[in-house]
């Protein structure tokens, strides 16, 4: 299976799209390969972003978009929107979403679904709400169903979770979640093959909303294998890249997890964590120990997230971006395979806010200088990439491998229908 990322701007608009095996290409450059599931996150494309008033925030990109409008790319399935402000949210770009989201839908952090659909321009019933994660409640889990390939098979799922920092009075610092696991090419004869045994197609896509049959027939959480035959015990010291931080309270630190080994009929599991302003690995250690590892998704395939460290002034938030040491305590901890710069663009910005606000700039060197020297005693093997607008790279999940193919950027022309 792959996972294609396409960064779209110079800052944290990208395009994922997950495919069960290597895509095909149209004229375009994009994928069309039959089940494939496409995510757009933040998309900011042309126009300013403006924080409140353009005296307070203003903010222009310096780097040119790959694209001018969202009709040049295929519809994705998803729109993720990670927060309210205008440059994950901007209104000028998603407008350029057809209004019935026919083939679409758009998931966003609470505040961001309502700034939404107070524009009164889409279909309020495919704007929704990203429940914030608690694992106390299964549903706070979105989850869409991937039709089987095969009579028998498993379908497979993507998984999307809204995770937030606790005490975070700005609002920036949260994480959304991802995992795709691709339907069975063969049939299965594992016994938890009756959970699995309902047919969606992609145009059917529902969300699992509390209360529909989809979530009737799908449990709370994927059951764990009887075949589990693979034994992972953390290690304890955060400075070896520890998978649970020894400072967490948690019994986790010192138990032995069984994850599902690898099987022709229960596909591995690629995860995506998105976290342009970052947060604290503390806030995602319930959500990797409750539905990362029963799942068999670690190592973290992709981490998106910033290099540069942002800090204001107290009363202005204090710290808006934990750049490359944020990063790497999530990396580290999640023995994340890549980790890609996201929402690191160094914009044209003015106003009031950022008067007092400084940026530590890392570059692409120092960020894998400090990965490299955090490796001794770790198990992470973190490679680190930068994207050029336009750029993309293809991570490849054969059957126990993870590689990297990189495209240059296309020149799409996609249709208008």
């Amino acid at each position: 299976m792959t996972l294609s990322v396409r960064h779209l701007n110079g800052d944290a608009t990208f395009l994922l799209t997950f495919s069960p095996k290597e895509d095909t290409r149209n004229s375009t450059g994009y994928s069309t390969t039959a089940n494939h599931f496409s995510i757009l996150l933040d998309p900011w494309l042309s126009g300013d972003s403006t924080i409140y008033h353009r005296k307070f925030a203003l903010a222009k990109h310096t780097v040119p978009c790959s694209i001018d409008h969202l009709s040049e790319i295929p519809p994705p399935n998803v729109v993720l929107i990670s927060q309210e402000k205008s440059d994950h949210c901007h209104e000028e770009t998603l407008r350029q979403l057809e209004p019935s989201l026919r083939h679409t839908t758009i998931l966003a952090q609470p505040t961001a679904a309502k700034k939404i659909r107070g524009w009164k321009y889409f279909n309020p019933s495919k704007v929704l709400a990203l429940p914030i994660y608690s694992e106390r409640r299964p549903d706070s889990v979105l989850r869409f169903c991937l039709p089987c390939q095969v009579p028998g098979g498993i379908p497979g799922e993507v998984t999307i979770a809204f995770i937030n920092a606790k005490l975070d009075m700005t609002g920036l610092h949260n994480a959304i979640a991802l995992t795709y696991r691709p339907p069975s090419v063969v049939p299965s004869f594992e016994p938890t093959t009756a959970f699995y045994n309902h047919d969606f197609g992609l145009s059917e896509l529902d969300l699992p909303l509390q209360g529909s049959p989809f979530l009737e027939q799908m449990p709370p959480t994927p059951p764990e294998s009887p075949r589990s035959t693979t034994e992972f015990s953390p290690p304890l010291s955060p400075r070896a890249g520890s998978f649970f931080p020894a400072t967490t309270t948690s019994s986790i630190s010192s138990a032995v997890t069984s994850i599902s080994a690898y099987s022709p009929s229960r596909p591995k599991t690629m995860s995506v964590l998105y976290s342009p302003h970052g947060i604290a690995y503390s806030n995602i250690l319930p959500y990797a120990r409750n539905h990362l590892v029963p799942n068999a998704a670690l190592p973290l395939t992709l981490l998106l997230h910033a290099f540069d460290r942002v800090q204001n002034v107290w009363y202005l938030g204090g710290n808006i971006s934990t750049g490359m040491q944020g990063g790497l305590e999530l990396a580290q901890s999640l023995l994340a395979r890549y980790w890609i710069s996201a929402h690191d663009e160094d914009k044209e910005s003015s106003g009031f806010s950022i008067k007092n606000c400084v940026t530590r700039k890392h570059t692409l060197d120092e960020v894998k200088t400090l990965v490299k020297d955090g490796r001794q005693g770790s198990r992470a093997q973190i490679d680190v990439m930068v994207l050029d607008c336009g750029a993309e790279t293809v991570i490849e999940v054969p059957d126990t491998q993870i590689r990297v193919r990189e495209r240059t950027a296309p020149q799409p022309s996609w249709p208008l229908t």
